[in-house]
């Protein structure tokens, strides 16, 4: 049985037409926060056929993703559960799609193909989205931002554990994913726009540094270690004229640096790997980033680039892989995922308790 979770912020009657037409799925909407103005929303909701659950305050989608994925792992284990967004923008026929394709350890992705008439700023964010995702993971999906996923039940208490309360929920997940054991599977949807998306609550600057939160970490890690690294490189050439001498110094002073701003700051789990292994693993990695360092600065000065020039074309090159490897080998725990938090409190609204006879 796959249940239709939906959270939802401010509703319109369009989640009233949504839930009346999953007819034969069972339906769990959590409002998440929406105030007294929106009671007539829910009730509609409830009187069609679904759960809905309550948060006393607005705290974000992603927590109401965990809410909803705490009650129904508590009160239907066994059961696979699909995602929908409440604004119209999921069909009956692309949720029935995406439940079909779900299967233990993956994660189907309803995917937009961004076609005919699609909001700027949607179109955008989506592109930047997909450039983000695969710098921080080497992978490619065509659509990072979509609402519309399917898990089955394995993967409801590794879903509690993922961090992040609003928008960059959605985004970890996807970057977690693999490391947590989970296939991402990706099945076409059409792509449903209504009024320009003026009723999305995703809040292009706040919850855009949210989303992107682990790779601008990153990178204003590796700017802070190439601005070190740079330095003590023109400073030890300049004072002894050996480029080997300089190169090495250099990248040992600022890779030490570096290890410890991304251990403790930028890959959180690699608090979990033990001091030695990372480190051991950390510096495997600098020794090949520097023979490649070298060698390629050494090449482009042959031909007669500018040191500082060749310097920076050099880090520009390794950055992608040395982030990579860090996030995927160097800080990554022993595999399984993290035990499940705590769900966020919630209360039953209104509405008939979901089970296998719901609708």
């Amino acid at each position: 049985m796959s249940v239709v979770l939906i959270p939802a912020y401010e509703p319109d009657e369009r989640l009233v037409a949504l839930v009346r037409e999953l007819r034969g799925m069972p339906v769990v909407v959590v409002d998440d926060g929406s105030g007294p103005a929106y009671r007539s929303v829910f009730a509609a909701v409830a009187a069609s056929g679904a759960l809905v659950l309550a948060h006393d305050r607005n705290r974000g989608k992603g927590a109401a993703l965990r809410t909803g994925f705490a009650h129904i792992a508590r009160s239907m284990p066994d059961s696979c559960v699909v995602t929908a967004d409440a604004d119209g923008q999921h069909t009956p026929a692309d949720i029935a799609r995406v439940a079909a394709r779900i299967a233990p350890s993956r994660i189907v992705l309803g995917v937009r193909a961004f076609t005919g008439r699609v909001p700027t700023r949607s179109r955008i964010g989506n592109g930047v989205s997909r450039i983000a995702f695969r710098l921080a993971s080497g992978r490619t999906v065509a659509d990072t931002q979509t609402g519309l996923r399917g898990v089955a039940a394995d993967a409801l208490g590794w879903l509690q554990s993922v961090r992040g309360d609003r928008f960059e929920y959605e985004f970890r997940v996807l970057l977690q994913a693999g490391a947590a054991g989970f296939d991402l599977v990706e099945q076409p949807i059409a792509t449903i726009y209504t009024d320009n998306n003026a009723s999305s609550h995703f809040r292009p600057v706040r919850d855009s540094l949210r989303v992107y939160a682990p790779v601008v970490r990153f990178a204003a890690s590796a700017l802070s270690a190439f601005v070190i690294d740079t330095l003590a490189l023109l400073v030890l050439h300049a004072m002894t004229g050996s480029l080997l001498f300089s190169v090495v110094a250099a990248r040992v002073l600022s890779s030490t640096v570096n290890f410890a701003v991304n251990r403790r700051l930028v890959f959180h789990r690699g608090r979990d790997v033990a001091l030695r292994a990372a480190a051991m693993r950390y510096f495997s990695l600098a020794l090949l980033l520097l023979a490649a360092n070298y060698g390629t600065i050494s090449a482009l000065s042959e031909l007669g680039l500018p040191l500082l020039a060749a310097k920076v074309i050099t880090e520009a090159t390794l950055f992608l892989v040395s982030y990579g490897v860090q996030r995927a080998v160097v800080f990554a725990p022993a595999s399984g995922p993290a035990p499940p938090r705590a769900a966020d409190p919630a209360a039953v609204h209104a509405g008939p308790a979901v089970g296998p006879g719901h609708r």
